[in-house]
């Protein structure tokens, strides 16, 4: 694997700036992968990722959403004042772009996901989880 990125926390803005990288990344030929770890994991198993305080509010919610489309981010709401950047769309997107996601062992066992991990996640067992992170050329935590 070329790129691995670890998403731990549960930060749409956080998530976004991974997820289009790795598109990126693998548009340009490059093997990548996202392992999906705590606060991440559990959002995108049972809940949502939210947006900081900084980058919170409807200004800046349209704001974003209007200049998806410049990083290839999906939008959700429509055209009206309910749009926004859609995180979890752009995880499918991700996926089906070719970048490989991972949920890690440890914490799909401390979220009780095992046998029940969120759609499009490969699973990984703890001799997987290192050996994924020892093969990969280079590794990005969070953006």
């Amino acid at each position: 694997m070329d790129l691995l990125l670890i998403q731990r926390d549960a930060l749409a803005s956080s998530l976004v700036g991974s997820l289009v990288l790795a598109i990126n990344a693998k548009a340009a030929g490059q093997e990548v992968g996202v392992l999906f770890t705590q606060a991440a994991l559990a959002a995108l198993a049972r809940g949502s990722f939210d947006w900081p305080r900084e980058l919170s509010g409807q200004e800046l919610r349209l704001l974003l959403a209007d200049h998806a489309a410049r990083v290839g981010a999906p939008v959700c709401g429509g055209r009206g004042d309910g749009r926004q950047l859609d995180a979890k769309a752009l995880v499918a997107r991700a996926r089906d772009a070719g970048v490989v996601l991972y949920a890690c062992p440890i914490w799909s066992a401390l979220l009780g996901l095992d046998g029940g991990l969120p759609q499009g996640l490969q699973p990984l067992d703890a001799a997987g989880l290192l050996e994924l992170i020892h093969a990969a050329k280079t590794v990005i935590g969070s953006l």
